[in-house]
């Protein structure tokens, strides 16, 4: 039997049609006495340690929680918030960065019954504002006081009244009448008082005096599979985010579908690593966003595996060290960030660095081999024990596998990170469908693919949306529809937008290419819509996906040629003189581009070259010798893509893509019309020959 086969036949007792909250309790049951979470100490006033619901962490160090304190906490906090009214017909908003007690709250709000919104830590006073009011949230956990009062700043503006407030750490509420103004916000009207804030201590000390088990359990079996669990908000890059419906059966058919490909199956050799309750995770990417709710949360905790709480993305290499994790999701940017310290680490000296480099070579060499020789294996070894083998002990030394989504990775990186023994499994998914669609399987990765299709999904390829520079790719390029159980019923009172985002079945382009289960061979409807990604991918003949470009981020040049700007940018991830990049020329002759450089590394450079470069960062940016040292990265590139498709021109500037500037989604996605308002003139500038 082959894998693909042995996935869709595979059953146990994480393989289920169930609610969350059942989910979590089964889970929950068979997996009393394992570890369930760990959390840092001495990073956050947590109100469960400060009211002796758990007890505080050592600092700088991991303290941990079974399943059975975690299901003891999860039903009090459920039963506490029955207590303030929550209940099927509430919306609670959980605004709050990842951490243990994010994890408690979600079980917890779902198991009372309600329906979960989350709101980015970093969202703005307009953006937190919208996502409160758009869903009608009545409810908001907010982690501490500094959101506390980035909620009250807005409470008198919102188009409704909230019943109540909850932090997960203590908060001093000696001045809350004042902000709250004494039940009234600034205007009077948000119908709140002080007596409506609560501690998550204090929710779980109401929930400890009115605990009932038998109504706890009463709560749970009044909710159905296709009850509304959670909406999240798409990131906004394309207009005014939407609040995207999902289900307990979208995210918890999605667990099926993810842990089948995952899970410690049988029919897999011993050699090939999987997720079970063995596992260990550590997250640390927000919880707020679909891919790490999905893969860092709920597939893990159905699992029986233990996930641990990284202090901040500032603190990885550390919290890596100290949770010793066996596998972990994250975005391209950190895979691309991590890349960048393990090889300046290797550059603290010429031989230091040449090591390296002869070492990845030969990892590179080896991986891409299909028979690699006595030589190479010996070469390998070497490798390994010069520099790979301290490489993963850094972060943790027990890692299996990384999971990459939420963006395009570079196939370069990716096969640098298998060469060094620590294997990326990219994959791909939107929130609209839970978001999995495509994953790479752990027996048989596919370097430049996103996998293919989890069971129970069919896609469909349309062709139409593309130009004729894609027919010479293997297999068929086109927009990718799918449909499948994973996959939303709609937008949050979005009903124009709903309509726009799905094609009825009969309406399929008659060349539209299809593949994967279709709706008879999976309890299906045949009638359900295709839903439009929006994403332009590679089906190729081998089953497998490769992604292209965003449909609206094609760049249409004014030649006709249509160029997506993805696969270009990925060649500069593992580049180590730029450090960002973005692809330019919609509407335009040429391929433009606006480049961030790795600052410390054009030092160095020109340290070793005596060349005296200037100290601001701008006037570095102006400065020939950089732009020509540039130029060279910019000219290798090139070299790889057909010459329509090759930056004629470059900026270079100063300032690096981040969240904070708003260049940056929370998810680490370039915002593109942000970016283009930002250096409007260095784009002016390098069109102005036009």
């Amino acid at each position: 039997m082959n894998w693909r086969e042995a996935e869709r036949e595979f059953a146990d007792d994480v393989v289920a049609r169930e609610t969350l909250p059942r989910t979590f309790e089964r889970s929950a049951e068979r997996n009393a006495d394992r570890l369930a979470q760990r959390y840092k100490g001495d990073v956050y006033d947590r109100s469960l340690v400060s009211s002796g619901v758990l007890p505080p962490a050592s600092a700088g160090e991991y303290a941990d929680v079974t399943y059975a304190e975690m299901r003891a906490i999860v039903r009090r906090l459920a039963t506490g918030f029955r207590e303030l009214g929550v209940d099927g017909d509430t919306r609670v908003a959980l605004y709050a960065q990842t951490r243990m007690e994010w994890a408690q709250t979600d079980f917890a709000a779902l198991a009372a019954g309600a329906t979960v919104t989350t709101v980015y830590a970093s969202s703005s006073p307009n953006q937190v504002r919208y996502l409160i009011e758009d869903p009608g949230a009545t409810v908001v956990v907010a982690e501490n006081r500094e959101l506390l009062d980035e909620v009250l700043g807005v409470a008198d503006a919102l188009d409704h009244e909230l019943d109540a407030l909850v932090t997960f750490d203590d908060v001093d509420t000696a001045d809350l009448d004042a902000d709250i103004g004494g039940g009234g916000g600034a205007d009077g009207d948000t119908g709140l008082s002080v007596d409506d804030v609560y501690t998550l201590g204090e929710v779980h000390a109401l929930g400890d005096d009115a605990f009932d088990e038998d109504a706890y359990q009463s709560w749970i079996d009044a909710i159905d599979v296709g009850d509304l669990a959670s909406l999240i908000y798409t990131s906004g890059t394309t207009g005014q985010p939407k609040g995207v419906r999902l289900t307990h059966a979208n995210f918890r058919e999605n667990v099926n579908q993810c842990y089948r490909r995952f899970a410690d199956r049988p029919d897999r050799d011993g050699d090939v690593p999987g997720i079970s309750a063995e596992s260990t995770t550590l997250s640390f990417l927000p919880l707020a966003h679909v891919f790490e709710r999905l893969a860092g949360h709920y597939m893990m905790f159905a699992a029986g595996a233990t996930v641990g709480y990284a202090e901040s993305p500032d603190t990885l290499r550390e919290d890596f060290g100290l949770v010793r994790p066996t596998t972990t999701t994250s975005v391209p940017r950190v895979y691309e960030k991590l890349y960048d310290a393990i090889r300046e680490q290797a550059s603290e000296s010429p031989v230091k660095e040449r090591i390296f480099e002869w070492a990845v070579g030969v990892g590179r060499a080896h991986h891409e081999a299909d028979r690699p020789g006595a030589l190479l294996d010996a070469k390998r070894a070497i490798a390994d024990k010069l520099v790979f083998s301290s490489v993963r002990e850094a972060i943790g030394g027990n890692v299996d596998f990384f999971i990459s989504g939420g963006g395009s990775l570079s196939a370069e990186l990716c096969a640098l990170y298998h060469a060094m023994d620590l294997p990326i499994l990219e994959g791909y998914g939107l929130t609209e469908t839970s978001p999995v669609i495509c994953v790479n399987p752990p027996e048989e990765p596919k370097v430049g693919t996103i996998g293919p299709p989890v069971v129970d999904t069919e896609v469909a390829i349309d062709g139409a949306v593309v130009g004729e520079e894609a027919a010479d790719l293997a297999g068929d390029v086109g927009e990718l529809l799918v449909r499948g159980p994973q996959v939303t019923d709609g937008y949050w009172n979005r009903p124009d937008a709903t309509a726009e985002a799905f094609t009825d079945p009969d309406r399929l382009p008659e060349d539209a290419v299809v593949a994967g289960t279709p709706p008879d061979e999976r309890d299906g409807d045949p009638d359900e819509p295709w839903f439009h990604t929006g994403d332009i991918v590679q089906l190729r003949p081998d089953g497998y996906v490769a992604f292209r470009e965003r449909a609206k981020q094609l760049l249409v040049l004014s030649t006709g040629k249509n160029v997506a700007p993805g696969p270009i940018e990925d060649r500069f991830a593992a580049n180590e003189f730029v450090e960002q990049c973005v692809v330019l020329g919609d509407g335009r002759k040429f391929v433009s581009a606006l480049i961030v450089p790795n600052f410390e590394k054009v030092d160095a450079w020109a340290d070793a070259r005596g060349i005296d470069l200037p100290d601001d960062r701008k006037e570095i940016c102006r400065d020939d010798r950089v732009r020509e040292r540039i130029q060279e990265e910019v000219d290798r590139v090139n070299e790889e893509f057909e010459p329509y498709e090759r930056i004629k021109q470059f900026r270079i500037v100063d300032e690096e893509f981040t969240e904070e500037n708003d260049l940056l989604t929370p998810t680490m996605k370039k915002k593109r019309r942000n970016i283009l308002d930002r250096f409007a003139d260095e784009v002016e500038l390098i069109y102005d020959v036009e």
